[in-house]
């Protein structure tokens, strides 16, 4: 089964220096249809003016990864970390017991564009943690980007998920096999993708369930994300 969540249809804030969109129920956009899929709770995808941010504000309780598809992110955070993570780079994020940090775009005239996504850890308390890392192999492949095991130079993440990125390019194809139990969200970040039988577009997402095969076929270039849930 395959349920769809276009990105037309995406909750949506403007605070002038922030544009938001949605997929799930946050701040103050709620839809009780929305709040999560599995333990994906949140995939904000945001565009922050040049010179904007967020100030300082504490998080806990919250495996928190962040995107960025153009240009740069300035992050200061209460474990000493100080950082700019730039376009195609990841980062995670390990709130835990409790974190303070502050967001902000590295610009004061060129916008910023990022994807912040939350993930429910698999324990409460669990120790804070941050890492960064870029990848450069995600070329018409499903590059795994962040897993519990932290294997092949992934970030760790304290929850049984699997993330993958790609950049795949027009004509190309790639697949992913579902284990019994396990379920997947997909996010379109630019271009058109088929999705099995579904079209797919940039800001479309998709939650499967019961399928043991993920087929993605690119009408045109594309950038996608793959979670394996359980």
């Amino acid at each position: 089964m395959i349920r769809l969540r276009r990105g037309s249809e995406r909750g949506q804030a403007d605070f002038g220096w922030l544009k938001a969109k949605y997929s799930f129920s946050f701040a103050g956009y709620h839809d009780p249809d929305q709040m999560g899929f599995r333990v994906l709770r949140v995939m904000n995808e945001d565009r922050i003016a040049g010179g904007g941010g967020f100030p300082t504000h504490p998080h806990r309780d919250m495996e928190i990864l962040t995107y960025v598809i153009s240009g740069g992110l300035e992050h200061r955070d209460s474990l000493g970390t100080g950082s700019v993570i730039q376009a195609g780079e990841f980062q995670r994020m390990s709130a835990g017991s409790g974190v303070t940090h502050s967001e902000a775009n590295h610009s004061a005239s060129e916008a910023l564009h990022l994807f912040q996504i939350w993930i429910l850890p698999e324990g409460r308390n669990l120790e804070p943690g941050y890492e960064q890392r870029s990848f450069d192999d995600r070329q018409d492949t499903l590059r795994l980007v962040a897993a519990r095991d932290g294997r092949d130079g992934a970030l760790t993440i304290h929850q049984d998920v699997e993330i993958y990125s790609s950049l795949l390019s027009a004509g190309k194809s790639l697949e992913h096999s579902l284990a019994p139990g396990r379920h997947a969200w997909v996010q379109v970040v630019a271009g058109r993708v088929r999705l099995n039988d579904q079209s797919l577009e940039a800001g479309d997402g998709a939650a499967l369930s019961e399928e043991t095969l993920l087929t993605l076929s690119a009408d045109q270039d594309a950038e996608v994300l793959v979670f394996d849930l359980p």
